[in-house]
């Protein structure tokens, strides 16, 4: 029998014998859980922990935290109440009620800072330099931040020597406390709260213990190795919800637990709730089950004595032969917790390359502290060629960059002193200035376009979203909605829509087609290859063809017959999408309305000319996998409007990661297991000289393994051949380098294997990561390392990436590269010289300014103040420890652009990291000086004991002197100044 909520709803309205529910997946348990709730029982969920003794943990970090907090919630419980389960998870014993005894913390509590530390970290969590993630704490001077796995928000103590002084959450997002006080925090341990004996000696077990964990510790091996843990089938009664198929080793676990019955009264319901629904059942006693209020109007539930409304999360939907149980919620995924990108930092790490505005191209060194005329500062130190070096002041670090070039080659380093860097940015700029030219010229032609008039009746728009089959993600509904009320705005929309693959672009986009193809107009949807064609014929055909809307599809494996039809479909005027290659680009329709095209990048200038030529009214929407960067959507918000999508679909899972030493069975295993479940396999080998050697090995561990090899030196007609044949399901596993049909939509490829995986960076690794977990199903990523010694530092950096598996995770760990990938084409491949030469940000930050200036926005500005102050003023490491996070602060305050911004900084610093020390309210003052200097036009400011001398742009400079030779009083004295000078 499958599974029914029948059988649990009428079980426990009747009775309460069982203390655990067994399932066999994680969507059995929601579905089980408002079955059990709505018949009186308060439920609670574990997740499905598939792990074996001895497995390396961190890959099954979400699990664990879910499942200590969910059983923590069950124990304090005391009502009646139920454990619902995958069986999966009851195979290994599990933390029982005494592990996970709280502790808690109160306000005027008197506790060490060793003391806290040490019992945090026996209760499982980890000590990291910022904390983000459940499971989290961290010290900082007086300050304790610590996450919680029962808390929503993690929370922020602060000591006064070793007494507690407050207790408040704070945003994980900002970084930044919240208001209100809080008397006291309770914290669930991470498997279990251990005594010094218990953690000393579980120690020594995870050391003993044998296992292909690339670290062993707690968080990789504790589960294996802390006593306490129970057999919760032999401790709590537990009952199937149903007949499940079990293996011999399970069955044998199982023998003797037993299976709900039949239900007698009800049966599962699954009738479609409409007007009629309710006309024809008013002779039974109907129950509505709603999200709220407005849901209940939307479906128009009648007032009617034989229906009652109740509102409520849950989804059940019953039938007997006097009762009908119905609910208007949609199924929802369970959620583990949530790990999200916070506060972005630009990840500069000791010899990444940079631009300097003025110097060029030189090698990040890392802080450097330096005491000049009597004063300590910090700079940030930069490398040229010839081994000469820079030392740039850290109030000036808004005038480097990462460098960064679409070509992901190895630049020149420049010669520091050479005037070559500033004709070469004067090159480029004349470059711009035409660009400039054309993007407002452009933005000025669009102006008096008038766009075909498009629009959908909300009835029409609400019904074609409800038949998606799921629910639209913020982003997904707010693109929606901003593309349909350009659509009928009368003016010609050119929309850039961004975002990860998979993510729902062509939901989006199919919003816009229907409305078009509605408003009795034809619309043309460009892909580069035909397999994005055949993906996206397929999808239109999925969602529009229920309508009876025509949808055509032209490329090179269009027949005779269907080109004819093509073209008679777009002379005679009828409603109707085309997807297509470039073969469309020859056609003309009598009547468009829409043009959309996919990746962008991938069609040349003439190409996109060519497209705007077919339809003078026609309104386009183009899409692209590549995040748009902040400064290049701002220089081209005069040509482009712009949607981004960020977040993950609801369905899909994170990507179960492992790191792994390179093993032949394990090879073996993880090929057998994906092929087992019908699924196929990417495997990344990034050497195509031993190209065929790896395919040799792969065939002798697996001999009827269908193999497909590509790579960049495989001519492109070849390679979309074969990729369809993938798509197909003719190959079991694709054997590639890493750069092969990355943005390639293959929802049946759910594990991916990389080799060497020490030798790619952190966002190639998370990039490639990506190319799987694009279904519903659980996909696996195997990141495998040599025998050959590896540094602690790519340790720690493949270690983050395997328990940092979480959706979103890329906009932390990849920011710039995901920025760049095609990003340098959306302003025309003719300048990716130029991009090459002085970095994509620098060239971005150049174009916008051409833009502005163009625009009569912007005054020319001088940034680089020479700012010559004897003063001790830094962050200060012993109040910053972290240099990462020191650096991120120095580059917020060197971009602050008024003083309230640099206030606002300042004040944060004294949040997250405690009271200010002298050098650091120094240092904040500093900055300030430098905006009053720049908005008073001052070149620059020295000092020499008492006399301070500031020289300005275009006047007289101007001598002071200071009460002392104090750092604090010379500050003073050239703030009040320069503040004098803005009255």
């Amino acid at each position: 029998m499958s599974f029914t909520q029948a059988r649990i709803y009428e079980y426990f309205l009747e009775k309460n014998d069982v203390e655990i529910l067994l399932v066999e997946n994680d969507k059995e348990c929601e579905r089980a859980l408002s079955a059990s709730e709505f018949a009186g029982l308060k439920s609670f969920i574990l997740p499905d922990l598939r792990v074996s003794f001895g497995d390396d943990l961190r890959s099954f970090n979400a699990e664990l935290l879910e499942l200590c907090k969910s059983l923590n919630e069950y124990f304090k419980f005391n009502g009646k109440k139920l454990l619902i389960s995958p069986y999966r998870t009851l195979l290994n014993p599990l933390p029982s009620k005494r592990n996970l005894k709280t502790i808690t913390l109160s306000f005027a509590q008197k506790i060490g800072f060793g003391e806290l530390k040490d019992e945090l970290v026996r209760l499982g969590y980890e000590p990291v330099g910022m904390v983000e993630s459940e499971g989290e704490f961290s010290i900082r001077g007086d300050i304790v931040d610590i996450f919680a796995l029962n808390l929503q928000k993690p929370v922020r103590v602060l000591f006064f020597d070793d007494e507690i002084e407050s207790i408040r959450h704070y945003d994980a997002s900002t970084q930044l406390s919240l208001k209100e006080e809080l008397e006291s925090v309770e914290i669930v341990p991470f498997l279990a709260n251990q005594s010094k004996s218990e953690f000393d000696l579980s120690s020594q077990k995870i050391a003993s213990l044998k296992s292909d964990a690339l670290i062993s510790d707690m968080a990789s091996l504790g589960f294996w190795a802390i006593d306490g843990f129970e057999d919760y089938l032999a401790t709590y009664r537990c009952a199937f919800a149903y007949e499940i198929e079990l293996d011999e080793e399970s069955a044998d676990k199982f023998n003797g637990v037993g299976t709900l019955p039949e239900a007698a009264k009800f049966r599962d319901f699954a009738g479609s709730i409409t007007p009629e629904f309710f006309e024809f059942h008013q002779g039974k006693e109907i129950r509505v089950l709603s999200q709220n209020e407005s849901q209940l109007l939307a479906f128009g539930v009648p007032k009617s004595p034989n229906i009652t409304s109740i509102i409520t999360p849950l989804c059940l939907n019953l039938t007997s032969s006097d009762e009908i149980i119905v609910s208007l919620n949609k199924p929802k995924k369970r959620k583990r917790p949530s790990r999200k990108a916070t506060i972005v930092i630009d990840e500069l790490n000791t010899g990444d390359y940079v631009v300097h505005e003025s110097y060029g191209i030189g090698r990040f060194l890392g802080l450097e502290s330096v005491s000049v005329l009597g004063a300590r500062r910090e700079f940030v130190a930069l490398s040229y060629l010839g081994g000469d070096k820079l030392l740039l002041p850290v109030e000036n670090l808004n005038l480097i960059d990462r460098y960064i070039a679409s070509g992901g080659g190895v630049p020149s380093l420049d010669k520091l002193g050479k005037a070559s860097f500033v004709k070469l940015k004067e090159r480029v700029k004349e470059k711009l200035f035409i660009i400039a030219s054309k993007i407002i010229a452009m933005a000025a032609k669009r102006e008096l376009i008038q766009g075909e008039l498009i629009a959908l009746s909300e009835q029409e728009r609400a019904d074609f979203i409800a038949r998606a089959g799921f629910i639209y993600t913020v982003d997904q509904e707010k693109a929606t909605n901003d593309i349909l009320s350009e659509l009928g705005s009368g003016k010609a929309m050119d929309r850039l829509l961004s975002g990860d693959v998979g993510f729902g672009k062509t939901e989006v986009a199919m919003n816009a087609i229907f409305a078009c193809l509605r408003s009795g107009f034809q619309a043309l949807f460009f892909v580069p290859t035909t397999l994005l064609s055949a993906q996206h014929y397929a999808s239109l055909k999925s969602r529009l063809g229920e309508y009876g809307l025509k949808i055509y599809r032209l490329d090179r494996f269009s027949s005779t017959k269907e080109k004819s039809a093509v073209k008679s479909a777009l002379a005679s005027k009828e409603p109707c999408v085309v997807v297509g290659t470039h073969s469309l680009l020859s056609l003309g329709a009598s009547n468009l309305g829409l043009i959309v095209i996919d990746e962008e990048h991938k069609f040349g200038v003439k190409q996109k000319e060519r497209l705007k030529e077919l339809g003078a009214r026609a309104h386009l929407l183009s899409m692209s996998a590549t995040p748009i960067p902040r400064s290049l959507s701002m220089a081209l918000s005069h040509l482009k409007t712009y949607s981004t999508l960020l977040t993950p679909p609801e369905d899909r899972l994170d990507v179960r990661t492992f790191v792994r030493e390179y093993e032949g069975a394990l090879i073996k295993e993880a090929i057998n297991r994906e092929l087992r479940r019908k699924g196929q396999v990417f495997y990344i080998h990034n050497h195509i000289a031993s190209m065929p050697a790896a395919k040799s090995e792969l065939t002798r561990l697996i001999p009827h393994l269908r193999i497909l090899s590509l790579h960049s030196k495989i001519d492109a007609k070849t390679t979309e051949d074969e990729m369809m044949k993938f798509m197909a399901g003719e190959y079991d596993l694709l054997l590639c380098t890493s750069i092969v049909e990355s943005g390639i939509h293959l929802p049946n490829a759910n594990t991916i294997i990389v080799e060497n995986a020490n030798k790619f960076g952190i966002a190639d690794l998370h990039q490639l990561r990506g190319r799987v977990g694009r279904s519903d199903k659980q996909a696996y990523c195997y990141f495998l390392v040599g025998d050959e010694n590896i540094s602690d530092e790519a340790k720690k950096r493949l270690v983050a990436l395997e328990s940092n598996s979480f959706l979103g995770a890329g906009s932390l760990l990849a920011r710039h590269d995901l920025e760049i990938r095609g990003g340098g084409n959306l302003i025309g491949e003719a300048q990716s010289g130029h991009i090459e030469a002085i970095g994509y940000s620098l060239y971005l930050k150049m174009l916008e300014d051409e833009i502005n200036k163009l625009l009569n926005q912007s005054k020319e500005q001088i940034n680089d103040i020479d700012m010559r102050l004897a003063v001790s003023a830094f962050i200060n490491p012993e109040l910053v420890g972290d240099d990462r996070q020191r650096l991120e602060l120095y580059r917020r305050l060197s971009k602050a652009k008024n003083t309230a911004e640099v206030y606002a900084i300042s004040g944060e610093i004294e949040d997250r990291f405690g009271k200010l020390d002298r050098y650091t309210k120094q240092f904040i003052e500093l900055m300030v000086i430098k905006i009053l200097a720049i908005d008073a036009g001052v070149s620059s400011i020295s000092s020499s004991e008492q006399n301070v001398f500031i020289k300005f742009i275009s006047k007289e400079p101007a001598r002071l002197k200071s009460r002392s030779r104090d750092d604090d009083d010379v500050l003073a004295c050239v703030s009040e100044y320069l503040r004098g000078l803005s009255v």
